[in-house]
């Protein structure tokens, strides 16, 4: 017989926590063999592909080229595919993941998600921290350049966020403060929903080059996107 806490007969989600957090609801639900998590009634993803997501971190290492032991930035845990992406390549340097929900961390830490990120989170590369990735990327740029790449999948893209507060991550200031997050050189990709041509023209006009946008096809819909550019060497 089916477990009632995990699975539901029909296929409908099946809440498995639910958590009031600093920035709203968040919760973790399971349909069938795969979870999925909700911000603030707004879907953000869930475990069943991650194609995406992993392309975010391998298409922006292929960009940095021959260059040893890059430094790497990934903007939100969410499912953890892109963090598992980063630990099993070897030619990753330092692996810093930021997160701003204390639920996902602990989901990952000794929830249902650690299945995904348990090898990684016990890579001595990986550095977990909780922050809004707003604030570190601008703490960051003002410290002078601090990674090699930054790869950001906090929301379902530049022009639909999770919160009115991420917005300015794409805004001039946001997209110059990773610019300036950045070793020359260095790449800036993110993770979208929909693709976004006005997107990439913030791209241009924050002085990034090789601006490019990569589709990734999804089972229903508009294919998923990663934005790519890179700060000039």
């Amino acid at each position: 017989m089916p477990n009632p806490v995990t699975s539901a007969a029909d296929g409908t989600p099946v809440t498995l926590e639910r958590r009031t957090g600093p920035y709203g609801e968040v919760v973790l639900r399971r349909r069938g063999p795969h979870f999925e998590i909700i911000a603030n009634g707004c879907f953000l993803m869930d475990t069943s592909d991650g194609r995406s997501e992993r392309l975010l971190v391998r298409a922006a290492l292929a960009e940095l080229g021959t260059r040893e032991r890059p430094r790497l930035l990934v903007g939100g845990l969410g499912a953890g595919f892109s963090l598992a992406e980063a630990a099993a390549e070897r030619r990753w340097g330092r692996i810093t993941v930021v997160e701003r929900e204390p639920a996902i961390l602990d989901w990952h830490r000794e929830g249902p998600l650690s299945a995904i990120t348990r090898t990684a989170l016990a890579d001595a590369r990986t550095e977990l921290v909780r922050a809004d990735l707003v604030e570190y990327v601008r703490e960051a740029a003002g410290a002078g350049p601090r990674f090699d790449a930054l790869c950001l999948d906090i929301d379902n893209g530049p022009g639909w966020t999770v919160t009115d507060g991420n917005s300015s991550l794409y805004s001039p200031a946001g997209l110059a403060a990773c610019r300036a997050a950045l070793a020359p050189g260095g790449v800036l990709a993110v993770w979208s929903a929909q693709p976004s041509p006005a997107f990439e023209r913030s791209l241009w006009n924050a002085g990034f080059c090789r601006v490019r946008t990569d589709e990734i096809p999804v089972a229903r819909g508009v294919p998923d996107v990663v934005h790519f550019a890179a700060r000039p060497a």
